[in-house]
């Protein structure tokens, strides 16, 4: 069951970190004109049409990744990286927790400053809070499949 719910949680992490990606590229690498290459078309996205998606995948993550795998971790996994003094590791897995809380305590304002109609004035506090999102989601992702690399789940 546990194998299950990491596959889960890792297809829901890479499709909250495409959205995320995307989003960030197009707001701080917007496009000046046509898009005609890949890149460029990867830039020219609405930034505003990945919001929601972004909430409800960050939320679900979150909640599968804390509720019903972390569970698994700190019993079967942490232990063992301790007992080995892999301090390292479980220091970047904390620190992962810590940012992921802090995630969820900004969903309320990315939401508010993303909502339309869209004022100018907050452009930066839209930008600043999808920056800091990215590397929260980039972090966690990194985190989990390093993790997950040096002791998975009997995989």
């Amino acid at each position: 069951m546990i194998t299950i719910l990491l596959i889960l949680h890792a297809l829901l992490a890479v499709t909250l970190l495409g959205a995320i990606t995307h989003q960030a590229i197009s707001v701080w690498l917007p496009t000046r004109k046509t898009a005609d290459s890949f890149v460029g078309r990867f830039r020219a996205v609405s930034a505003a049409s990945y919001v929601n998606a972004i909430i409800i995948l960050y939320v679900s993550t979150a909640i599968l990744g804390g509720v019903f795998i972390y569970p698994e971790y700190r019993l079967s996994v942490r232990i063992v990286l301790e007992q080995m003094r892999l301090r390292v590791p479980v220091g970047i897995f904390d620190l992962k927790e810590h940012f992921v809380t802090v995630g969820l305590g900004m969903l309320p304002a990315y939401w508010y400053f993303w909502r339309q109609p869209f004022a100018d004035n907050h452009a930066r506090a839209r930008a600043v809070l999808t920056a800091i999102l990215a590397f929260i989601v980039w972090w966690s992702f990194l985190v989990g499949h390093i993790l997950n690399n040096m002791r998975g789940f009997g995989l």
